[in-house]
């Protein structure tokens, strides 16, 4: 037989409160009859009447009561329903696999799905896939952003553990913990996403704009028409600038300020800074076209903040070479341009200033250490040999470091080392250099401006005396706290700088000639034999080096390859492979060899000797990495390549160290050249 329906919880209790007043009459009616029978005789008939007609009452209601609850229960659950189905909010549910199960009606008409769709959610939303649903235990709720038609939606997806619910309903017992489903929600963030991309397009980008040769530009053409070409330089950026919505305003003869929304900015990215080209363009009778550098600045914490951002990048743009763009974007820093081989500069006030300031150094402090880069090549130990000189003339201990001799610097220390002439202490390695170095010395880098790359990058915090000499263009790492800095990309090699600088810093200066040998094989070496990169003051270093009893025929011998080197960079140029018709790459035997990377970087320069090849790249594995060695003559900027890889160098000659292997490094430098070809940065 059925059992009977009956009430449970609060409703039982509120059902029975006449029970509970009849009790406490009961009490009421016993206190009466202690004090009058008369009157507790009445109360207990009075009493009697109240106990039957509540009963009565009771069960006379009881039934109604209940199919009057059980109706509401019915009602509301419907209505529950209903307002599920009918929310305005779209809403699904779906497995723990992404499997559709159920859908409310504002969903099923925004997706033109049915309400029971019953396949995989990632066919109406592509980017939903199996890895971006929520995991139990891990993650709970996911979020992403989608598109659907012109409408941009965040999609929540919660997980639901169903155990709880099931058991609670009383239907089934033992459900599995990990039972589960998830609920997904669309959230319309079209107009907030509109608000949020107009805000950012709106905000203000600062910028520099400096002509990189304006004097020599100007000394190249008549007098009368100069301002003529000024003007007409003038008036083509303000114009470019002016079309995307852009204020200019000149600052000084050479020099602009700009300010724009960065919407005009990304609109510039895309023609990837046409200006560049354009101020090329402007010719009146000038021999020498003027090339403009840009610094722009944006995302900083505030405006002031934007223009610093502008200022490092137009330090960085002049550094690199120029005829650039360089945007600070808070931390990252993108590079545009740069294609073209910076002007030498005819002057050499630079140099004599320069060596001024650093025989100042010298002379107040009581020691030099002298350190090129890691795998200390020949222009890096020239240079330190004539830094050596020039400290040795003001009577003050000097030291170079120098970790791991490799084979091509070894012929021109074996000149030094036991040599009565020079003290044993001449070279020393990074433990030696770390004891010598305190506040009271001047540490000189030279042939890098990188502190990762140098032969010991501790000794940059043991002094605040930092001199730093390089002839490589400057990228986002740069030593911080130089209190001289000479790096000049157009110089052929850092020996030239050097030799330079000692025919100013003192007229006592004499250099000895196996010191003026070091200094020429640096030239030599890193404008192979003066055919790269070669211009006038390179020519008068080498003649002050001639002067001061460097020999070409001793600078020859010692530079002579081993024969183990020799095959090496031939098998190099023999299995040479030739990519997209002009970039010749090859990889490098290093069994055997003392030093790989030298015969990797020589290698590469062979391969420019190849017709048709406009860029070579030469792979060389050492100390479990890969060393690139990128040569170019002057069609294709190599630095800006080596640059995608973490290296740098010069725009026609560039490196890059890869922790990879041999063949993933050669498809990275191939996906580069192919992206290169996308950007229109290659001509096809």
């Amino acid at each position: 037989m059925k059992e009977k329906l009956k009430f449970k919880g609060p409703m039982k209790q509120f059902m029975r409160w006449p029970l509970y007043l009849s009790l406490l009459l009961v009490v009421i009616n016993v206190v009466i009859y202690m004090v009058d029978v008369k009157a507790g005789i009445f109360v207990t008939f009075g009493l009697v009447i109240y106990i039957v007609s509540a009963i009565g009452i009771s069960l006379y209601h009881r039934p109604m009561i209940l199919n009057d609850l059980i109706a509401f229960a019915n009602q509301y659950d419907v209505l529950e329903k209903r307002m599920l189905e009918d929310l305005a909010l779209p809403y699904a549910i779906m497995d723990t696999n992404g499997k559709m199960i159920w859908s409310n009606k504002i969903f099923s008409q925004l997706t033109g799905k049915d309400q029971f769709y019953k396949k995989h959610v990632s066919n109406i939303f592509p980017e939903i896939t199996l890895d971006k649903l929520p995991i139990p235990e891990e993650q709970e709720i996911t979020e992403l952003s989608t598109q659907l038609g012109d409408r941009i939606y965040r999609v929540s997806m919660q997980l639901v553990t169903m155990k709880d619910v099931v058991n609670d309903a009383k239907i089934l017992e033992n459900v599995d913990s990990e039972f589960s489903l998830i609920a997904m929600y669309l959230y319309d963030e079209t107009e907030l996403k509109e608000y949020i991309q107009k805000n950012e397009d709106d905000k203000l980008v600062v910028a520099l704009a400096y002509l990189d040769n304006y004097e020599e530009a100007l000394e190249s053409v008549e007098e009368v028409r100069r301002s003529l070409l000024i003007a007409l330089i003038d008036r083509k950026i303000t114009k470019y600038f002016s079309n995307f919505d852009g204020l200019v305003r000149k600052l000084e003869k050479d020099k602009y300020f700009l300010i724009m929304r960065q919407s005009s900015l990304e609109a510039l990215k895309e023609q990837r800074f046409h200006i560049l080209d354009e101020v090329k363009t402007v010719n009146i009778g000038n021999e020498m076209a003027v090339t403009l550098s840009i610094g722009i600045g944006l995302n900083a914490a505030s405006y002031l903040q934007d223009y610093e951002y502008s200022r490092i990048a137009i330090e960085m743009a002049l550094g690199r070479g120029g005829d650039q763009v360089v945007i600070k974007n808070g931390n990252s820093i993108t590079y545009f341009g740069g294609k073209a081989q910076q002007m030498e500069k005819t002057t050499r006030v630079k140099a004599r200033v320069k060596a001024q300031a650093l025989k100042e150094f010298m002379s107040t402090k009581d020691r030099v250490v002298v350190m090129g880069h890691k795998i200390t090549d020949v222009d890096a130990l020239g240079a330190a040999i004539g830094i050596y000189r020039a400290g040795k003339t003001l009577g003050k201990p000097v030291h170079i470091v120098v970790n791991d001799p490799t084979t091509s610097i070894r012929p021109l220390m074996a000149g030094f080392t036991n040599n009565p002439d020079y003290e044993p202490s001449m070279f020393v390695e990074s433990s030696q250099a770390k004891e010598l170095v305190d506040n009271n010395t001047v540490v000189v880098v030279v042939d890098t401006n990188k502190p990762s790359y140098t032969e010991c990058q501790e000794l940059l915090y043991l002094t605040k005396t930092i001199v730093v000499m390089d002839h490589h263009r400057r990228g986002s790492e740069v030593i911080q706290n130089a209190v001289l800095s000479y790096v000049e990309p157009y110089a052929s090699s850092t020996c030239e700088m050097v030799a330079e600088i000692l025919q100013y810093f003192s007229d006592d200066l004499r250099l000895r000639n196996l010191e003026a040998d070091c200094l020429y094989a640096g030239i030599v070496i890193d404008t192979n034999n003066f055919t790269t990169r070669s211009g006038v003051r390179t020519f008068e270093a080498a003649a002050f080096l001639r002067r001061s009893g460097a020999d070409i025929t001793r600078v020859r011998k010692l530079l002579r390859d081993n024969i183990d080197s020799y095959k090496a960079r031939a098998e190099a140029v023999r299995t040479a492979q030739i990519y997209k018709g002009c970039f010749a790459i090859a990889k490098c035997p290093s069994e055997g060899l003392e030093s790989p990377t030298v015969v990797g970087a020589q290698a590469a320069n062979e391969l420019l000797n190849i017709a048709g090849v406009k860029a070579s790249f030469v792979l060389t594995t050492y100390n479990h990495e890969v060393y690139i060695s990128a040569r170019a003559i002057d069609e294709i900027n190599v630095q800006v390549m080596m640059e995608k890889m973490g290296g740098g160098g010069h725009l026609n000659i560039a490196g890059a160290q890869v922790k990879a292997t041999v063949e993933e490094t050669e498809q990275m430098l191939k996906d580069i050249i192919d992206q290169l070809y996308q950007e229109g940065e290659l001509d096809q």
